[in-house]
């Protein structure tokens, strides 16, 4: 990686996004836009259209248009392939212009950036270009005189809503299988980061994909996102983001054609540390790493830190020496290792735990604060706080900040049942050298993903998703292709 050319980069201007609508960049039917606001400097990078009520009518209708007359669905598997693996090739060929754009949209270091969103993003696209002609339909054990064949269809419109923290990758996730089981798709990015998601939709027509196939609107999930949800035309909902929305798309769904809804929602994912885990400096900087690189703004971030009792003060004492030394700063800078929060809202409220955790008897250990406020951008320093008993504010809500809330326990029956006590089910880690502790532990612990004496790190092969209120299905792996199909029985007397 060259930071000289991240740096030329960093200066070019970047011009007004539209709506991506069958097949052309188009403004906003009434002509309005957003200000797109840099996390890294508080000034405006740009404007956006802002999505109507029409926009998303018309993109979803350029939808139903192109998955009726079959020109994305009715293509062989073969022919697809090749355009989804165009895709890919573009996408890395644009992957630094893809990183920079991004990073200046959301503040993700760019070393984490470059690797987790363009280059995400071309090998899920590549995965699933390569496993769509490997999806077979299936012949029933009937009876002799009859054959029942199982067929695996599209489903037909799918509309993504994509957040803010990972944009390219995660809208890969339900890009890449989507579009590779036939399905025409209409894309809502997050208000607050949309910028290089767009650009890697313009990228898919240049690739090939016929116009209509992927549509994408700009614009507040109130207004663009409500008609997505509301919409009979639209067949299944997948979507990354909060409890809370999350629960308005599955009431959209219900007040309107019954849609499916996947969702992929919050975490307050436990990182349990033992006693005789077999190595405590490693446990300690990945504990860092998994709660405060892209400034703890991933969904599976380890932002609550279990330690047996015996070795708690050691154990934070490491963990706090390894904080204090990553470096937050510029996220365009190669060095960096915790990047800028999102907006000036999000650091407000990552500040407000703060201030709720200590109210409730939690210590602040380290950082706690704002930082580099004279960038005019959105940084906070890494925090760590103590004493923060299960049933806290900080152990229950979700933050999505730089905050590592520090519990201690006694024994097994202890991690599980602390781990254990919260809502949702979406991750989680347990560090120990006893084999026979780490599968109960595997066993126990609510979660869809579970890592032992690591954390973060899984590929594309396996999937992700959550139990309880983190959310339902699974992106990444073959398993996320079952959420853009159909089966459909043909039963044949013979």
């Amino acid at each position: 990686m060259d930071q000289a050319r991240i740096d030329a980069l960093r200066g070019q201007p970047v011009p007004p996004f539209g709506h991506l609508i069958d097949g052309k960049i188009v403004p906003a039917s009434d002509g309005a836009v957003m200000d797109v606001t840099s996390p890294l400097n508080g000034e405006v990078l740009t404007t956006s259209a802002r999505g109507t009520a029409l926009d998303m009518e018309t993109a979803i209708a350029s939808a139903r248009t192109a998955f009726e007359d079959r020109r994305w669905a009715g293509q062989s598997p073969a022919a697809r392939k090749k355009v989804l693996h165009k895709w890919a090739d573009l996408i890395e060929a644009h992957a630094l212009e893809l990183a920079v754009l991004g990073v200046r949209d959301n503040g993700t270091e760019i070393s984490m950036a470059l690797k987790a969103e363009p280059g995400s993003a071309a090998a899920t696209i590549r995965y699933y270009a390569e496993a769509l002609d490997k999806v077979y339909g299936e012949i029933a054990p009937t009876a002799g005189d009859v054959l029942g064949l199982i067929h695996k269809e599209p489903v037909g419109v799918v509309g993504a809503i994509i957040p803010w923290n990972f944009p390219l990758m995660i809208g890969a996730w339900k890009l890449g299988p989507a579009l590779a089981m036939g399905n025409s798709v209409v894309l809502k990015p997050a208000e607050t980061a949309s910028l290089s998601l767009m650009r890697m939709a313009e990228l898919a027509l240049e690739a090939g994909l016929p116009p209509g196939v992927l549509n994408a609107v700009t614009g507040e999930g109130a207004v663009v996102g409500e008609v997505m949800g509301l919409s009979m035309d639209v067949d299944v909902l997948v979507f990354t983001g909060s409890g809370g929305t999350g629960r308005r798309l599955l009431d959209y769904a219900a007040r309107s054609n019954l849609k499916r809804v996947y969702l992929e929602l919050g975490g307050k994912s436990p990182n349990v540390i033992f006693a005789d885990a077999p190595n405590l400096e490693e446990a300690a900087k990945v504990a860092a790493g998994g709660i405060f690189r892209n400034a703890g703004q991933v969904c599976v971030a380890g932002s609550r830190l279990l330690v047996q009792a015996s070795i708690h003060d050691e154990f934070v004492a490491m963990v706090a020496q390894v904080t204090e030394q990553m470096q937050v700063g510029d996220p365009l800078n190669l060095s960096t290792q915790i990047g800028a929060v999102n907006s000036e809202a999000q650091l407000a409220q990552n500040l407000a735990f703060v201030d709720t955790a200590q109210a409730e008897g939690g210590t602040v250990t380290t950082g706690g604060t704002r930082v580099l406020q004279e960038t005019g951008g959105s940084f906070m320093a890494p925090t760590i706080v103590t004493g923060v008993t299960p049933d806290a504010t900080l152990s229950q809500k979700e933050v999505f900040g730089p905050i590592l809330a520090v519990t201690p326990f006694e024994t097994d029956e202890d991690a599980v049942r602390i781990a254990n006590s919260t809502v949702y089910g979406l991750a989680g880690a347990v560090w120990t050298s006893n084999l026979g502790r780490a599968h109960r532990m595997v066993r126990d612990i609510r979660a869809g993903v579970m890592h032992v004496n690591t954390y973060g790190g899984a590929d594309g092969t396996v999937p992700l998703g959550g139990v309880g209120q983190s959310g339902n299905g699974s992106d990444k792996s073959l398993h996320a292709l079952d959420k853009y199909i159909n089966l459909k029985t043909a039963w044949i007397k013979l």
